[in-house]
């Protein structure tokens, strides 16, 4: 799908502000209602945009541990991913995993209350027998950074 001016203005206010009143929506796209609300479905239709979200301040909430962790499997075949891959989609304490090249296979992005029930995890994890070789933890501290707003202005001046 190609996207014109109007689509990354809508597309950067509804980042901004999952809330936006339809109304506000399309003052920000320079549109009336009607066509910017179809051009909204029109980009949600077509898998551009696929969720909304709220983001929360988690430590207000109840003490975390986040860790990030490297998986390397033992063997590299197609089964050996798909496995893994399907396993960690069941696991709700691990909010991102992503397939990675260089020398590890994965990077994941665990959240759970504290350091034992991340150890547990691990356990658990390889207790399922998914192929894990090798894997290194690392304690997150502190946040310096950590945007879900995707920078769209600077990544799609360089396609156009």
């Amino acid at each position: 799908m190609k996207l014109d001016a109007i689509d990354l203005r809508i597309l950067e206010a509804i980042q901004a502000d999952g809330r936006i009143t339809k109304l506000a929506l399309a003052e920000k796209a320079g549109l009336s209602p009607t066509p910017c609300w179809m051009r909204l479905r029109k980009l949600e239709t077509a898998g551009i945009v696929t969720g909304y979200h709220a983001r929360l301040a988690l430590r207000r909430v109840a003490p975390v541990a986040s860790v990030m962790m490297e998986v390397t499997l033992g063997n590299h075949r197609q089964a050996d991913f798909d496995r893994f891959e399907r396993a960690i989609g069941s696991i709700p304490e691990i909010v991102a995993c992503w397939s990675v090249g260089g020398g590890v296979d994965y990077i994941l992005k665990v959240v759970t209350a504290d350091i034992d029930a991340y150890q547990r995890l691990v356990d658990d994890l390889l207790g399922r027998e998914l192929g894990i070789d090798r894997y290194f933890t690392y304690i997150v501290t502190k946040t310096v950074k950590e945007e879900t707003v995707l920078p769209l202005g600077s990544l799609l001046s360089q396609v156009n």
